[in-house]
């Protein structure tokens, strides 16, 4: 039988870094493992919390059920012609694959470089950056059934993708672990390098003919250049989802905020950056007892020392309530609150 711990602490297993403890904890290694977990009384008595890299939420309070931590781990290649297929194991580090990637000189995640997190969570989030979404390159995942116990294999065409969305967040959300994911990958690089700053930092180091490593290195740049270490300061990257909102919306704000950043998005809308209408309200930098913003990045919300979940919580509702008075947009929290 897979060992429980009773009341393990959670610290060191959420990048916020938030002191939380969970009335049950085990660590899954392989598929069987998960089938011996559910084949426990304890499992059917308590509530689930699936946990990846800790790199997505915020615990509020201390966990009042059994945290399943999965460290499932490989890398396979397939190769056929110029695509390529990797499967990575849930557990694997998602940064650690796209090196993995880079290096091989597999085309498609460059610019995904250092986002937080583990690879079973990329596809619950959707998670993407500077352009590219996991969605661009998915195509499929294994997932074990909670309530039967059968391995399942989810195409593409099966997840519902949406910005920062998939079926495993909405109606099938507690419903599967994700066990292994498989992207289809390119050996000819199609770069993404229009979003954010990409191309003037290309620009800047004198790099006419980008490769997939001088994408990913540039967006390495970006990202520490903006974003904290949550080995040094705890925090969940961006806490908030850039808000998607209607064109007429967009033009009547448009006209009172020349400056702000915006975007396509499907369906005519428009996408606004969530960082620029923080910091427009006077928050970048701002510390506000044990938490606050990133000194660099208005969208990042940050543990100084101590915080618990309650007071960043708060914090992002100020946060919340002062954009919807100055722009009437409602910003909505990325990070999951546990």
């Amino acid at each position: 039988m897979m060992p429980f711990t009773t009341n393990q602490p959670l610290i060191q297993l959420n990048t916020f870094g938030i002191s939380v403890n969970a009335k049950l904890f085990s660590e899954i290694f392989s598929e069987k493992d998960l089938t011996t977990v559910f084949a426990s009384e304890l499992v059917k008595e308590n509530n689930l919390l699936v946990l990846g890299g800790g790199s997505n939420m915020l615990f509020v309070k201390d966990y009042d059920g059994l945290v399943l931590k999965i460290s499932i781990k490989g890398i396979d290649v397939l190769e056929d012609g110029d695509d390529v297929l990797v499967t990575a194991g849930a557990g694997e580090v998602w940064d650690t694959l796209v090196k993995f990637c880079v290096a091989k000189g597999y085309a498609g995640m460059e610019n995904l470089t250092l986002i937080p997190g583990t690879v079973g969570a990329s596809p619950i989030q959707n998670i993407g950056a500077y352009g590219v979404e996991v969605k661009d390159v998915f195509e499929s995942c294994t997932a074990f059934e909670i309530a039967t116990g059968e391995i399942r294999t989810f195409h593409k065409a099966d997840c519902e993708f949406a910005y920062r969305e998939s079926i495993f967040k909405g109606k099938l959300k507690g419903k599967y672990i994700i066990t292994s994911v498989t992207y289809r990958l390119s050996k000819k690089p199609k770069l993404q390098t229009h979003y954010g700053a990409i191309n003037a930092e290309l620009e800047r180091r004198g790099i006419t003919e980008p490769t997939i490593a001088d994408v990913s290195e540039v967006v390495a740049a970006i990202r520490v250049s903006k974003l904290p270490d949550p080995s040094t300061i705890g925090n969940a990257g961006s806490f908030f989802k850039n808000p998607i909102i209607d064109q007429p919306v967009f033009e009547q704000l448009v006209l009172q905020f020349p400056d702000m950043p915006h975007y396509p998005a499907p369906d005519g809308r428009v996408k606004l950056a969530a960082g620029w209408l923080i910091e427009a309200c006077g928050f970048k930098g701002m510390i506000e007892g044990n938490t606050g913003t990133w000194k660099n990045q208005a969208l990042v919300l940050v543990n100084h020392g101590g915080a618990s979940g309650q007071e960043v919580y708060r914090f992002s509702e100020t946060i919340i309530n002062t954009v919807q008075q100055k722009f009437g947009v409602l910003l909505e929290r990325e990070v999951n609150i546990i």
